[in-house]
């Protein structure tokens, strides 16, 4: 009878042992010292959801709308530089090899067509003038004495040799005048004034074009020889976009497409233009066609070589968008996210879902969305803040974990 009262008793604390034990792993598994678990309120399969109240919706101004459709332009990106047509540049040199006396303009300079941009001197300047006068007054008497000759040789008195030299000495030095009044008028000088003693001891250079004053490569007292370059003139009237596109993206191109672009100076203007020119052979590196944009809206200071980054726009696509800031990215993958609005005890709250899509096209601050399968009808989302959101979402998931 002891026995089995020994044993009763043994097994009895055994039983016991194991509930103790039994309980122990519930609470670590559950409700350890009686907390709660965080976001339990959102339920089994809602881990991902993000809830605001009333207030933080307003202090965020989030806005919130059903998905819109919205034609977005697909367009080939485009690199180049502003450029102006050769006709509106010119490189200033010197007619006669001469000094530079003084120099009238300065760079950036704005000057009009035929402007006296420097003066030059030299004593070649004057003989070239007193071999014009000399040249002339030789031409006047070899005149007469043709006329005279012509007159005796018609009446049969004159010689014919004396007549046909006399003849060849004439137009001889018809021609070396009028080579030195072509001369003379390059230089912007009045030969008639010369005839009347009037000689000049200066030669203006002058401005072949309007335009602004792009280089000076003078200065005061410098021999120059005529080919040397003294100014550079550019009219950045027509001022126009020289973009680069690439081989694979050339079949896309053409005339009257809209080109958006921007530049360093203006960087958050965006210039418009319109293809007016595409180019018919390749650049060889990077190999590629040159096509020229005539710009629309010109604003600030447009200069040639300023670097150009543009998007030619291809065509339009009605398409579901958003706004940049209503889509974010997480690693390979971008999120919109859901909104729903709801009543909890009395008290307004705003619930927010992620939703896997693609990006698409940007386009003017808005890109395009495509989904992975349809939201339900009438499906709210939200047009701002979805990388706050998502901040959020992954701030409540570590404290879940925890």
């Amino acid at each position: 009878m002891k026995t089995n009262i020994k044993t009763y008793t043994l097994l009895l604390a055994a039983g016991l042992f194991l509930a103790a034990c039994g309980n122990s792993g519930h609470n670590e598994n559950g409700h350890e010292n009686g907390e709660e678990p965080e976001h339990h309120e959102h339920g089994e399969g809602h881990e991902e959801e993000v809830h605001f109240s009333e207030q933080q919706f307003q202090s965020l101004a989030m806005k919130v709308d059903t998905l819109p459709f919205r034609n977005i332009t697909s367009y080939v990106e485009a690199n180049g530089q502003l450029e102006v047509p050769p006709q509106n540049e010119a490189a200033v040199t010197a007619i006669i090899g001469a000094n530079i006396t003084s120099i009238k303009v300065i760079e950036g300079d704005k000057v009009r067509k035929g402007q006296v941009l420097a003066y030059l001197s030299h004593p070649d300047l004057i003989k070239l003038q007193t071999d014009y006068i000399n040249s002339w007054n030789q031409l006047q008497y070899l005149e007469k004495e043709y006329q005279r000759q012509k007159k005796l040789y018609e009446e049969k008195v004159g010689s014919g040799k004396e007549f046909q030299k006399i003849q060849a000495d004439y137009q001889s030095m018809k021609g070396t005048v009028k080579g030195y009044e072509a001369q003379l008028k390059l230089m912007g000088l009045n030969y008639d004034k010369m005839l009347k003693g009037e000689i000049y001891e200066q030669v203006p250079v002058v401005s072949p074009l309007d335009g602004h004053i792009r280089l000076v490569e003078v200065k005061t007292g410098q021999y120059v020889q005529p080919q040397t370059e003294m100014f550079e003139i550019v009219n950045i009237d027509h001022i126009h976009a020289n973009l680069m596109v690439f081989e694979k993206d050339m079949h896309k191109v053409k005339e009257g497409q809209k080109v958006r672009f921007s530049i360093e100076s203006l960087p958050e203007k965006e210039l418009e233009a319109t293809i007016y020119s595409v180019g018919k052979s390749f650049e060889q590196d990077p190999k590629a066609i040159h096509i020229h944009a005539e710009i629309e809206n010109k604003e600030g200071l447009l200069i040639p070589g300023m670097y150009v980054r543009g998007r030619i726009m291809i065509d339009d696509v009605q398409s579901h968008a958003l706004p940049e800031s209503g889509v974010v990215r997480e690693g390979d993958k971008y999120f919109i996210f859901t909104a729903k609005k709801e009543n909890d005890n009395g008290e307004t709250e705003w619930a927010f879902e992620p939703v896997e899509v693609i990006a698409g096209t940007k386009d003017d601050g808005w890109i395009e969305v495509k989904l992975l399968k349809p939201l339900p009808e009438a499906t709210k989302v939200t047009w701002n803040n979805a990388y706050y959101l998502l901040a959020e979402m992954k701030k409540g998931e570590a404290e879940h974990e925890h």
